[in-house]
């Protein structure tokens, strides 16, 4: 038998707490919203709408398969409201307007930003978090330097 981390099992019982809490305030399910039958704590991969900010679902991380949809006005209140969070791990723009989405990309707190895509990771790009998503980097050289340690040796000889 192996040992759950138990970080692990309270990631997933958190993802399953923000979408019953998303639910009960009066959130939607387009797709999933309930726990998985047997051992463990999972649920189904769910998409959320009629969420909204006050809700943990769209302001702490999940760290489940649960996305909540929200409409803003602008692209100015969509950067308010994210970068409105303790934390900053990773962001997805969706967009066919790749210098509008740098634009935004640069303006949000995060780590990393993905365009039309999350959660793809590329061995050959730092991933990284900023505000209370970690600190360090995993994957790309920047992340292999993270993993070394190296040391300076400043010799002068003497006559």
């Amino acid at each position: 038998m192996v040992d759950t981390p138990a970080v692990l099992v309270e990631s997933h019982v958190r993802g399953l707490d923000h979408v019953d809490d998303a639910l009960a305030s009066g959130a939607r399910a387009l797709t999933g919203g309930k726990r998985v039958e047997g051992p463990g704590d999972y649920f189904e991969p769910t998409v959320l709408v009629d969420v909204d900010h006050t809700m943990p679902i769209m302001r702490q991380e999940t760290f489940g398969p649960a996305v909540g949809i929200m409409k803003v006005d602008s692209d100015e209140e969509a950067l308010q409201l994210m970068n409105d969070s303790e934390f900053g791990l990773t962001a997805a723009i969706f967009s066919a307007d790749a210098a509008r989405a740098e634009a935004l990309g640069d303006a949000l707190e995060t780590g990393t930003v993905f365009l039309n895509r999350c959660d793809y990771l590329d061995p050959a790009l730092a991933w990284t978090g900023v505000k209370k998503s970690g600190r360090g980097c995993t994957l790309s050289r920047v992340g292999f330097e993270q993993l070394t340690r190296p040391k300076s040796y400043h010799f002068r000889l003497t006559t």
